[in-house]
């Protein structure tokens, strides 16, 4: 073989060589690349489920409530109710007691702005002076819900409550066919300014209205208090010895009358009303120590009120009002209502 064949054989060797090397390494290079892609893949999938946890926080619905008074067991079976719905709907609910005070009810309704909550449900202290925190809601963007009590001003999308009215009318004729449609009665008012105590009194006076026999003697606040209600009735049976029935706007009142009554010694001559129907009420018809009460359905109404509040956040429409039924409870059909 001469030296030219020779150098050419070893050209072509090497050019051979120099293809073969630069395949393995392009097929290694392509390999990395598929396990990039992969790695890739796996981020993708975790970026994807990073925001399905974002958003399961944002449809945690969270709703404020304020509540008149804790203290009053009518108050806390509303409490019951809402947070019983909450639960049932995954509903997070933070109850406030106002604990009778329009500033303190003020400053709960202010936490809730402050806390940025998606709906504010609110039982006002007082219809009046709840105004400012209504608007105050209003301009924050949060939606408005009140239940048993209504508010004199502000946007409210819904308010949840028995019909009051009805309810003392109801109240009124039945004190007054116990005595004959005829003698002197009062009436112990609730707190001065709340829609429900309006409300109740407006109905008596309907029923007032049609009892010409009737005379009403007095008409005095005991802010929807046992105790006062108590120490009301007292003066009331001192100052009026001939009153022969009483309405209570609540059946706390009603039955602070019955203790009066009985430390008077003549409750076995007094025909007491109350409005509520609470457990104390019940048992006091049942035992013959009152004649009657309005059962409201507060339980229900918290109910209502939670669940209303979470459709608002979903952004669905709701009624304007939802009224919610009472009934007259008497020692003839108490048994359906004790538990």
């Amino acid at each position: 073989m001469s030296r030219t064949t020779s150098l050419r054989w070893l050209l072509a060797l090497i050019a051979a060589l120099a293809l073969s090397v630069a395949a393995c390494a392009e097929d290694a290079a392509d390999e990395p690349e598929d396990d990039v892609d992969d790695v890739d893949d796996v981020e993708d999938v975790e970026d994807e489920e990073e925001p399905d946890e974002d958003v399961a926080v944002d449809d945690d619905i969270v709703v404020g409530m304020s509540i008149s008074t804790l203290a009053n067991p009518f108050f806390v079976t509303l409490a019951d109710g809402a947070e019983d719905a909450a639960a049932a709907s995954g509903v997070t609910v933070i109850v406030s007691d106002a604990q009778d005070d329009a500033q303190t009810e003020a400053d709960n309704l202010q936490d809730f702005v402050t806390q940025e909550v998606d709906v504010i449900v609110i039982n006002p202290v007082d219809s009046d002076a709840a105004v400012a925190a209504v608007e105050n809601a209003n301009a924050a963007g949060i939606p408005v819900v009140t239940v048993d009590r209504g508010v004199e001003g502000g946007e409210v999308v819904t308010h949840i409550a028995s019909d009051n009215v009805l309810g003392g009318q109801l109240a009124g004729e039945f004190l007054f066919s116990e005595l004959g449609d005829e003698g002197e009665v009062a009436q112990l008012e609730g707190v001065p300014g709340t829609s429900a105590a309006r409300d109740r009194g407006e109905g008596f006076e309907l029923a007032l209205d049609d009892a010409d026999a009737i005379e009403l003697a007095t008409s005095v606040t005991a802010n929807f208090s046992r105790d006062e209600g108590f120490s009301v009735a007292q003066d009331v049976l001192q100052a009026n010895p001939d009153v022969a029935g009483m309405f209570a706007q609540n059946d706390e009142m009603a039955l602070g009358a019955v203790e009066a009554a009985e430390a008077a010694g003549v409750l076995e001559d007094l025909v007491i009303v109350g409005f509520d129907a609470t457990d104390d009420a019940l048992v006091a018809i049942d035992e013959g120590r009152m004649a009657g009460t309005i059962a409201q359905l507060p339980f229900l109404m918290g109910q209502l009120g939670v669940e209303s509040a979470a459709a608002v956040a979903a952004g669905e429409d709701v009624e304007a009002e939802i009224p919610v039924e009472v009934e007259l409870v008497t020692a003839d059909n108490v048994g359906e209502f004790l538990d």
